[in-house]
């Protein structure tokens, strides 16, 4: 396999699997993140202690802090940084970049107020045009340990799909291709919503047939907010649909699932989100789709359940047994044909 000179713009526990992917490929890797003590640890000792202690990282994988040093030398960038500092770290990055830079982005969150999708700030940000975004079941400790696995890149371009396979796909991590921007990236910010509904039914002890529920009820609310903003359906049937929320809603690697299944227990949402060393989308994407279900307006239950339980501190058995109750409700009903 040829060597490239690949970016990596974040240094979290995902990241850092895509940086090991790239290395283990024979890439070379110029990986940014803002902690420094993250960073030298990182270049000595060949590991993410802090953030995925199962990653061993090849040594063509240089860590850095200056974020201006990543366009200049690498063509292909993949941005894996929490929603909320995408903007802003697009606008720096957006500095040192050009017209053929491709910008592969893994973030799963839409913006608040705005209602942007990452792929649209990055086009607001930096001159590129050549961006995708990467989403699937894709929990990094098992990519770290090399477990089976596989993603989905979305583009319009398919140079930036060809260009994200040829350098992350390998024994044990396949990479497939769609066109599909707005589903991918949807399906991808949506679920966490699901997981901590998910995380928050295990914390009370349902079981399998709830579980499967509140899956194929959220597929279904996922799908519809999809089709609304021009999505096609038959992306939620694939990795960055059913598959990233099967993986999300039943592994307590999940961090929004540990934030349901946390408050089912009795913690409140404050004391758990200090303790985290790393974002857990879902709280935020909650309360950005609740309000854009109402703006649109489009029904969303499940959303708007985990939203009152998150921020109006409702109880979590009292919303999910009520979401979970068969209703009457018009708009809820199975169909082949359509989504409803």
């Amino acid at each position: 396999m040829g060597q490239n000179v690949v970016g990596v713009v974040g240094g979290g526990s995902w990241g850092t699997a895509i940086a090991q992917i790239l290395g283990d490929n024979g890439h070379t890797v110029r990986f940014w993140m803002r902690d420094a003590e993250v960073c030298r640890a990182i270049n000595q000792t060949r590991r993410n202690s802090k953030y995925l202690p199962q990653a061993i990282l090849a040594p063509q994988i240089i860590a850095t802090t200056e974020l201006a040093s990543i366009g200049p030398s690498c063509r292909v960038i993949f941005l894996v940084v929490p929603s909320h500092g995408l903007r802003a770290v697009a606008r720096e990055l957006g500095d040192h970049l050009d017209g053929a830079h491709i910008l592969i982005h893994a973030v799963k969150g839409i913006e608040p107020g705005t209602y942007k999708l990452m792929s649209q700030i990055l086009r607001e940000e930096t001159c590129c045009r050549k961006i995708g975004v990467l989403s699937g079941p894709n929990l990094a400790k098992e990519v770290a340990l090399h477990h089976p696995s596989a993603t989905a890149i979305a583009s319009r371009f398919a140079e930036v799909i060809e260009a994200g396979r040829n350098l992350l796909w390998c024994h044990g991590f396949r990479v497939y291709g769609n066109d599909d921007v707005v589903g991918t990236e949807i399906g991808g910010s949506a679920k966490n919503v699901m997981a901590i509904a998910a995380g928050m039914a295990q914390g009370l002890g349902f079981g399998m047939n709830t579980m499967a529920l509140l899956l194929t009820r959220g597929l279904t609310e996922i799908a519809r907010l999809g089709l609304a903003k021009g999505a096609d359906a038959q992306t939620f049937q694939g990795l960055s649909g059913i598959g990233d929320l099967m993986a999300t809603c039943f592994s307590p690697l999940s961090r929004n699932y540990q934030i349901g299944w946390r408050l089912a227990k009795g913690e409140a949402l404050p004391d758990i989100l200090s303790g985290m060393t790393q974002v857990a989308e879902g709280v935020r994407t909650t309360r950005t789709l609740h309000e854009l279900a109402r703006t649109i307006p489009i029904y969303m239950p499940i959303t708007a359940g985990v939203y009152r339980i998150l921020f109006e501190k409702e109880a979590p058995k009292d919303v999910l047994e009520s979401l979970l109750d068969v209703t009457r409700n018009v708009y809820e009903f199975e169909s082949a044909a359509t989504i409803k």
